[in-house]
């Protein structure tokens, strides 16, 4: 988190508007400084082609992925990944895109150009 912080400086940016606080599913989406945060927190759960919405089209790709396995994860996420947002808006967002979230797994989106 500290890197994407001296790349993005998510940190000292304005407030984070948050679309997504789902109890059951147990996911939370938010962006800040033009970054997309998803996290899952199920235990067992993960999610294929679930619905972020995003401010800002265009194409993303993950920046940080807590699956990976530098960081003890499982690596259940392509780091070449890439995800483009959808002309329909979605939770409060004028876009949104699809994106695999496997349980227990944090990722990070930046849009790319």
């Amino acid at each position: 988190m500290n890197k994407a912080d001296e790349t993005y400086h998510w940190l000292s940016a304005d407030p984070a508007w948050v679309s997504t606080k789902h109890e059951g599913d147990k996911v939370i989406v938010f962006e800040r400084a033009g970054l997309v945060f998803v996290f899952n927190f199920h235990t067992f759960k993960s999610f294929s082609d679930y619905k972020v919405g995003v401010e800002v089209s265009g194409k993303y790709k993950i920046v940080l992925d807590s699956d990976r396995e530098e960081f003890g994860g499982h690596k259940r996420v392509s780091p070449d990944s890439e995800f483009f947002t959808f002309n329909e808006g979605y939770n409060g967002r004028r876009n949104h895109m699809c994106v695999y979230i496997p349980c227990r797994v944090a990722l990070v989106f930046a849009k790319v150009g």
